[in-house]
């Protein structure tokens, strides 16, 4: 079982991991498939066994990583070092220009829920915009949430984005894709324990603790996914 010493499990915030987890968040994500419109067409999605190979795939390497920058975040790392570790850590310039978009619509609307000035000098320092989940842990804590809730929300929408992606893209059932996402749910919580851990040791390490898992498949397809005249995804 994860650990469950969080500020929302001690009854500090969870509503606010719930207005962050949730789709409505004007935060941007609904523009992105998260890499599954270029599998989509490459055929490599084409119904529910084979987005939930997908999904759990990207969860254990994108989503980790996004994970555990969260929780870094969340745990009061330097924000600065943790958004150059997440560039060190995304290798397509595509992805790291979509991280940037995302993460400065993340900050206003973060910045607008949970007033912070550690928000706020991260958008002075970073006016373009720091990475996604940089400012998802920093609103975790602005919001009265821990390390393990950040790395929650930075999984969960790591597999769920694409799988609404996905509904869109082939009609498939959206039962049989939120079915995926309920099988997920022990990856889910195996993730975002080992993000969160490593989370809190990067505050003592720096960066460099933090886990680096690498999906060249979804680096590649990235770069093409940008070149299309025509696309329903922003990724």
């Amino acid at each position: 079982m994860p650990p469950t010493t969080t500020h929302a499990a001690a009854g500090g915030g969870l509503a606010a991991l719930l207005v962050l987890a949730d789709g409505r968040f004007p935060a941007g994500g609904h523009a992105h498939s998260g890499g599954a419109e270029a599998a989509v067409k490459a055929g490599r999605v084409t119904d529910v066994p084979s987005l939930e190979a997908f999904c759990r795939g990207r969860l254990h390497t994108a989503g980790l990583a996004s994970a555990a920058l969260a929780a870094a975040a969340a745990c009061g790392a330097d924000p600065l070092e943790l958004d150059e570790a997440a560039d060190a850590r995304t290798p397509s310039l595509a992805l790291r220009t979509a991280a940037r978009r995302l993460g400065r619509q993340m900050t206003r609307a973060a910045r607008a829920a949970w007033p912070s000035p550690e928000l706020d000098a991260l958008a002075a320092a970073r006016p373009r915009g720091a990475h996604q989940p940089v400012v998802l842990g920093l609103a975790c804590r602005a919001a009265g949430l821990g390390p393990l809730d950040a790395a929650y929300a930075a999984a969960y929408e790591s597999v769920s984005g694409p799988a609404t992606a996905v509904v869109r893209l082939l009609s498939l059932d959206p039962f049989g894709a939120t079915a995926v996402l309920a099988r997920l749910a022990p990856d889910l919580d195996d993730v975002a324990t080992r993000a969160a851990q490593a989370g809190r040791r990067a505050t003592d390490q720096g960066p460099d603790a933090l886990p680096a898992p690498s999906a060249p498949l979804l680096d590649i397809t990235a770069e093409q996914h940008a070149a299309w005249a025509v696309r329903l995804f922003a990724t």
